[in-house]
């Protein structure tokens, strides 16, 4: 049996179009100059690490007002449009059907996470449906990947995380689990990159099995 800790963005849905254009739009709205490194750090953060982050270069508003306004012109997608990656629900159901231990981590909101995996109809599916917000920290933290394992009830070096995002992939990586990289069109660009840190690097979830 094995133990899989998955990310949502970019793993699981093909969401990253929209997952970035809620945080960059609130840059552009606020004339917040940036470069596409942003992605790359913004990414792993979630709502409440972004609102964090964007105060911290200029963006008029409260950490609160931010997240709000993230929430707000995510939610319809999630709810309603943002498909899952393909091949992703048949695989995770025959790892369901053969006995493999299934979670989920991600920086998204439960406001938008939960809604998307259920009409999906794979929220079921896994033992544990974790955002960061249930930890009190992000994904750019070591230390979550620790308490995630610990929840799970496996050594942290026996889990598999899978994520399309290099800095988790990373993080990940030094606290110490098994990581598989996923391709995904948003992080392309850092396919090398990612393949050099992880264990293993998928560009279909056919490959799990």
């Amino acid at each position: 049996m094995n133990t899989y800790l998955f990310d949502f963005d970019g793993t699981l849905v093909d969401s990253m179009p929209t997952y970035v254009s809620v945080m960059l739009r609130i840059l552009d709205e606020n004339s917040i100059p940036y470069d596409s490194g942003i992605v790359k750090v913004i990414t792993p953060l979630g709502y409440v690490g972004t609102a964090k982050y964007y105060v911290g270069l200029g963006v008029p508003m409260t950490q609160e007002e931010i997240i709000a306004k993230m929430n707000e012109y995510a939610f319809y997608e999630y709810a309603h449009r943002i498909p899952a990656k393909k091949n992703v629900i048949e695989v995770v159901r025959a790892l369901k059907n053969r006995g493999d231990s299934l979670h989920v981590l991600t920086a998204s909101p439960h406001l938008t996470l939960d809604p998307c995996l259920k009409r999906l109809g794979i929220y079921d599916l896994f033992e544990n449906v974790w955002s960061c917000e249930d930890f009190g920290t992000t994904k750019a933290d070591p230390e979550i990947y620790r308490m995630a394992a610990q929840k799970i009830g496996r050594p942290v070096n026996e889990i598999i995380f899978l994520d399309d995002n290099y800095n988790a992939d990373l993080t990940a990586k030094e606290a110490g689990m098994i990581v598989c990289g996923v391709y995904d069109d948003s992080s392309k660009e850092y396919t090398d990159d990612i393949r050099a840190i992880t264990d293993r690097y998928i560009t279909d979830f056919s490959e799990l099995l």
